[in-house]
């Protein structure tokens, strides 16, 4: 295979590397590959290599313990074994918040765990009752559901039929706690409970539903930050975070700018190309059929270059002007003359001519392309090349 002939679009192409194990030189490892494609005629300039999270984190040997994480939360919030700890909104997933929870109960493994659950489902779309349960009980938002009044008839997961009350409930009492879980879509519901400290375990919005428990003065934490100091970190904290092997969790990567400007960095020296670089997660993709949003990490990229950095893609809407010179009667050849034209101007937002296409950041697309084009399963190529993205 050979250069990309110029009638090709974007492309993204999955990249095979060795195995990466802990003390791995990541970048020397993807800068070889880039190498190899380079000599095959395949890197140019204006390419983006994106780097799966995990094998950098990995690299960087950024595990945590269940121990680990019970020290940190008792630290954080000034708790005792014996203290009651309140847990708002985690997600619905063995992977991502089973193990953290086991922290949180090892923290407090002579007292009580507290844990809010959304409803109807959680804020990736894991759901946890039917859609009109709450109405059929005739509650309204803010109100509790018990677990009494959900019955011992759960709704499983639609996909994986996981009963998830059940597995957090189990994973609290195998630390000695006590486990105590209802849903409420209200963050405060939870000081009804009388909480020694809080938790805030969902993603995308935690920091405005920290603020709520701080506006009322309240001992209040995010995943963030737990395990954001000390020997294995990240600044994300818990956030990003994954089960690993037995009671560990790998982080996501920390620092992953530098990772990103050392490749970009070698790759300009050492090949003459000028790309840019991406360490990717979780793409931001909703499920048609589940509903379920994979993004469960705190955003799609966890570290790029500066080239990338506030950037939007955005252009022509090719659809409606295409349609709209075949209506005036412009023949084939002219709306391509046009077209190329057009290209070279500037149009603000709002105008006619960019209608119906919204900007997105270019990390959060070209990120999303990669996830799933590596997938999470055993496709072996933990980078991808992007090419014909940037223009």
């Amino acid at each position: 295979m050979g250069r990309i002939p110029d009638y090709v679009g974007v492309s993204a192409f999955g990249i095979k590397m060795g195995v990466v194990v802990p003390g791995s030189d990541i970048a020397g490892m993807v800068c070889e590959a880039l190498a190899k494609c380079d000599a095959d005629g395949l890197l140019d300039d204006g390419d983006t290599a994106c780097i799966t999270e995990s094998v950098v984190a990995r690299a960087q040997n950024n595990y945590v313990t269940v121990e680990d994480i019970a020290i940190q939360v008792r630290e954080k919030l000034n708790i005792t074994p014996e203290s009651k700890v309140g847990v708002i909104f985690p997600i619905l997933s063995r992977n991502r918040f089973s193990l953290i929870l086991k922290g949180i109960a090892a923290a407090v493994p002579k007292g009580e765990v507290i844990v809010q659950l959304s409803y109807p489902a959680d804020e990736v779309g894991n759901q946890i009752l039917p859609y009109d349960f709450a109405e059929k009980l005739g509650k309204h938002e803010g109100d509790i559901i018990t677990l009494e009044e959900i019955g011992n008839d759960r709704f499983l997961h639609p996909i994986t039929q996981v009963d998830y009350i059940e597995l957090y409930e189990k994973v609290i009492t195998g630390e000695g706690a006590k486990a105590t879980i209802f849903l409420c879509n209200d963050p405060l519901a939870v000081m009804k409970y009388n909480p020694d400290g809080v938790v805030v375990a969902n993603i995308h919005v935690r920091h405005r539903t920290a603020q709520k428990f701080k506006d009322k003065g309240y001992n209040c934490i995010t995943l963030q930050n737990i395990c954001n100091e000390g020997e294995a970190w990240s600044e994300w904290g818990l956030l990003g975070s994954n089960l690993s092997s037995g009671d560990k969790l790998k982080l996501a990567p920390r620092e992953a700018d530098k990772v990103a400007d050392e490749v970009k960095a070698w790759v300009r020296q050492n090949l003459g190309k000028d790309i840019e670089v991406i360490i990717y997660g979780d793409g931001a993709y909703r499920d048609p059929s589940t509903g379920i949003y994979e993004l469960a990490d705190p955003q799609p990229a966890f570290g790029m270059t500066k080239g990338l950095r506030g950037k939007y893609r955005e252009g022509l809407k090719y659809k409606y002007l295409v349609d709209k010179m075949i209506e005036e009667g412009v023949d084939r050849e002219k709306i391509e003359e046009e077209l190329n034209a057009m290209k070279k101007d500037t149009y603000e937002r709002n105008s006619f001519e960019t209608e119906g296409t919204t900007p997105r950041k270019v990390e959060d697309l070209m990120a999303s392309l990669a996830d799933l084009v590596s997938g999470s399963a055993d496709a072996g190529t933990p980078l991808i090349l992007i090419k014909g993205f940037l223009g």
